[in-house]
């Protein structure tokens, strides 16, 4: 063609940007198949049609919510605020979608083309965050502003954000034990309730417990494990807990049970307790909260607070590897804030490093795998009289919560120890049979 040709170039048609609907989105981002059916509001879907199980993301503020929030946080906002919907699964107990989502649906990053294609068919609204639901509690950072980590204010902000939901909705979930820790069962097939029994009466025969005997109880719930040592082992209890709501409830158990004379529970940091010489101190359930830089001072507490030849039983949630981690962004905005897990081992080498001799541990796993199991059967049988209680929001939180939890004790990523020291005397005795009696 000359200069001089008047006919301009014929230019090459570009071909329409690539875009993806909400199904292709969630189809495009897997790295197995989709066991599930995904359905959107705008008409798309993925997965077998003919699946069991399924999510349903009604809503573009749903859509946000994944969009925007980091590893499954996104998710449970969608899901807690009701902007994804579970169909096949009772959301008491969302145990077999949990599975089929941590065996198949395997995320990945996006490409940068992918990730363009994406936006350009969710829309660039999409990107935009919605107000968390009002179960979320502030991000860690946030909490600075509400006082130092594990001081003492923060740590009873944080006890009354999970402990002080609502007393009848923990009857229904717990059981008339209103247990809130990992029961032992002594056969396969015992019920929650016998195997409550058998956990408390595990830790005061560890304990050595005798008529007449003192005991601390630090962290100590509802009581439980106050009024048993009382009434089946005749010792003097004394329990502490930052929940308001479960002192009182404890109170009131204790008296309708005719416990007043040997057991008291009072509302109060364990740090406040001012007598000492006891015979043993329990700890069921409280190390996760008060930080792993706090070790220390826990345990050098317990040592003070014994007299020679006590024992201290550390009764936790722990991980199979001994580097301090965080809980998680779930579990740290809905259920445990500041909550933190290490392995056995620090739990043991702080409890020496603070002078005790540790002379037990013993790994309970699988019982609290078994524990959550029939604490989601609970709040299944119980649905309808919870959501009256506390909410829907806040019930979906827990089927979530004891779901997950579940499967993580059984995949081993999260484990149960208790750990039985002693404060052996100037003379080095410990009190202590030749071989174990419990």
């Amino acid at each position: 063609m000359s200069s001089t040709d008047p006919t301009p170039p014929r230019s090459t048609p570009r071909s329409a940007p690539r875009t993806l609907s909400i199904g292709e989105a969630m189809s495009s981002l897997l790295k197995d198949d989709l066991r599930l059916r995904f359905t959107a509001y705008d008409g798309s879907s993925a997965g077998p049609a003919d699946a069991e199980i399924g999510l349903e993301l009604v809503s573009q503020r749903g859509l946000a919510y994944l969009l925007t929030a980091p590893g499954d946080l996104g998710l449970v906002r969608a899901y807690v605020s009701g902007d994804l919907v579970m169909h096949g699964a009772h959301p008491g107990d969302p145990y077999a979608l949990m599975t089929l989502l941590m065996n198949h649906t395997k995320f990945r990053r996006p490409t940068p083309a992918e990730a363009l294609a994406i936006l350009r068919g969710l829309g660039l609204s999409t990107l935009k965050l919605p107000p968390p639901p009002p179960q979320e509690h502030l991000p860690r950072w946030r909490r600075v502003v509400e006082g130092l980590r594990h001081s003492m204010t923060r740590d009873a902000e944080a006890i009354h954000h999970h402990y002080d939901v609502s007393n009848a909705f923990y009857e229904h979930v717990l059981g008339p034990s209103m247990t809130y820790t990992c029961a032992v069962y002594p056969e396969v097939d015992a019920s929650l309730e016998q195997a409550q029994f058998e956990k408390y009466d595990l830790v005061c025969r560890k304990l050595g417990l005798q008529p007449g005997q003192r005991l601390l109880d630090l962290g100590c719930g509802w009581g439980g494990l106050v009024r048993h040592a009382a009434r089946h082992h005749g010792v003097r209890a004394l329990g502490v807990t930052l929940s308001s709501e479960q002192a009182q409830w404890a109170k009131a158990a204790i008296d309708r049970h005719g416990l007043g004379d040997l057991a008291e529970v009072r509302h109060s940091d364990y740090r406040d307790v001012l007598e000492s010489d006891f015979d043993a101190i329990s700890s069921i359930g409280l190390t996760e909260h008060i930080g792993i830089r706090n070790y220390p001072a826990y345990f050098a507490f317990a040592r003070e607070h014994l007299r020679p030849e006590g024992r201290m039983l550390n009764h936790c949630i722990t991980r199979p590897h001994n580097r301090a981690t965080e809980t998680g962004a779930f579990i740290d905005r809905y259920v445990f804030p500041d909550g933190e897990l290490t392995g056995s081992g620090t739990i043991i080498t702080q409890a020496q490093d603070a002078g005790l001799e540790v002379m037990h541990e013993e790994n309970l796993r699988v019982h609290y795998a078994m524990t959550l199991r029939d604490w989601s059967r609970n709040l299944v049988e119980h649905w309808d009289e919870c959501v009256a209680e506390v909410g829907l929001g806040t019930a979906r939180v827990w089927g979530l919560y004891m779901a997950g939890c579940r499967l993580g004790f059984e995949r081993n990523e999260i484990q149960l120890h208790q750990v039985l020291a002693v404060r052996a005397s100037d003379q080095g005795s410990d009190g202590f049979p030749l071989r174990p009696t419990w």
